[in-house]
């Protein structure tokens, strides 16, 4: 489906309508590789559980259409240090984007129109909540300090946000990481304190053995099945409890 921002520009996203009696909805956040396979089989597997999912495709808008992020994530993990190295320069140019505050606004408006779409839906009742993954992750952070209607976050593997955003959040939030994620494991304890400052109610889980994008089923080289397995299971108790 196709939704509009603010400013007339629109955007697409995914959407994926509960196969049994509706219990809430999902504003779901692709990882940094864009709207691939990955996250639309998510949206599915979340509409089978009775979410109302939505996913927006976020960098579309910047060139990372689906087989452009494919080729980016085959280019990080190849087994070839030749292909990796080589493969630098493009990398850094399609990722730079991303680090805007322009792209960075932009994305958290489609998000937020994203929840205007499930709000105006009778059945949801409010029963929103966000889940995202790696870049997604960060944004479902984001989204859940910025807007007062998201009632429960799944980040993934994200980048916690600052302490006046950490201040701003509303909804529960649950948390997966892998332990030898050092970017962001070395950051969990300070971000688990400034939760506690502000009294959200913040739930890290972490994975002993498992890295970034251990739940990426479709990347060899991080899944674990194990721990996403796990995650998956209490993902889903964790929404259940928070939207009923």
């Amino acid at each position: 489906m196709t939704l509009a921002n603010g400013d007339g520009s629109t955007f697409v996203a995914y959407l994926a309508q509960p196969t049994v009696p509706l219990t809430g909805a999902v504003v779901l956040i692709h990882e940094i590789w864009g709207l691939v396979d990955h996250i639309t089989d998510i949206a599915d597997r979340l509409a089978a559980e009775g979410y109302l999912v939505v996913a927006p495709d976020l960098l579309s808008r910047v060139g990372i259409v689906a087989h452009v992020g494919l080729e980016l994530q085959e280019i990080m993990f190849s087994p070839d240090p030749t292909v990796r190295t080589e493969g630098q320069p493009r990398l850094r140019d399609a990722l730079a984007p991303l680090q805007s505050p322009a792209f960075g606004l932009s994305a958290l408006e489609s998000l937020k129109k994203c929840v205007d779409y499930l709000a105006d839906v009778p059945e949801v009742a409010g029963r929103i909540a966000v889940m995202g993954f790696c870049f997604g992750g960060s944004y479902s952070f984001m989204l859940a300090a910025g807007d007062p209607r998201i009632r429960a976050a799944v980040p993934f593997y994200g980048q916690g946000p600052g302490d006046d955003a950490v201040a701003e959040t509303q909804g529960k939030i649950l948390a997966f990481y892998g332990a030898t994620d050092a970017a962001l494991a070395e950051k969990l304890p300070a971000l688990t304190a400034s939760m506690a400052t502000a009294g959200v109610d913040f739930t890290p889980v972490t994975y002993e053995g498992s890295g970034h994008a251990f739940f990426n089923d479709t990347n060899p080289i991080t899944y674990q099945a194990d721990a996403a397995a796990d995650a998956w299971a209490k993902s889903l108790e964790f929404l259940g409890r928070t939207l009923a």
